[in-house]
């Protein structure tokens, strides 16, 4: 299941809204190579990956990722997030990072909600 919302991206080099898909069917979270050019410095894979796509025995091999801050209720989180060519969407948000914040999604308001206790602990190191 997905939602699809608008998110903030900031990285070494500036700042962007990105359409976001929020996807419980991806794993890694993603980000299309154009984007990603607007927003950070990519950082090149020792040992690229080959990650399996929703198609039946088609692999997808990434070469790159980068490590950027991202915004949702104005609350700030940071995460990997792998350069995918040809990518659908701008950005992905997949189930690690999900887990990682602990985010949740809202499907019968398309909206997601993240955990208070978490936004409050980061709320905390941002005084």
């Amino acid at each position: 299941m997905i939602i699809r919302l608008p998110i903030r991206f900031e990285g070494s080099v500036g700042e962007k809204t990105l359409y976001g898909l929020f996807d419980t069917g991806a794993t890694f979270s993603c980000i299309h190579p154009d984007q990603v050019e607007l927003i950070a410095h990519t950082e090149k894979l020792f040992r690229p990956l080959e990650i399996a796509t929703a198609n039946d025995g088609v692999f997808m091999k990434i070469e790159e990722r980068v490590v950027t801050d991202f915004y949702i209720n104005d609350i700030r989180m940071s995460d990997e997030f792998y350069v995918v060519p040809n990518l659908s969407e701008e950005a992905i948000i997949g189930v690690t990072t999900m887990q990682k914040w602990r985010i949740k999604l809202d499907f019968e308001h398309d909206t997601v909600i993240i955990d208070p206790k978490i936004a409050k602990a980061i709320l905390k190191q941002l005084k």
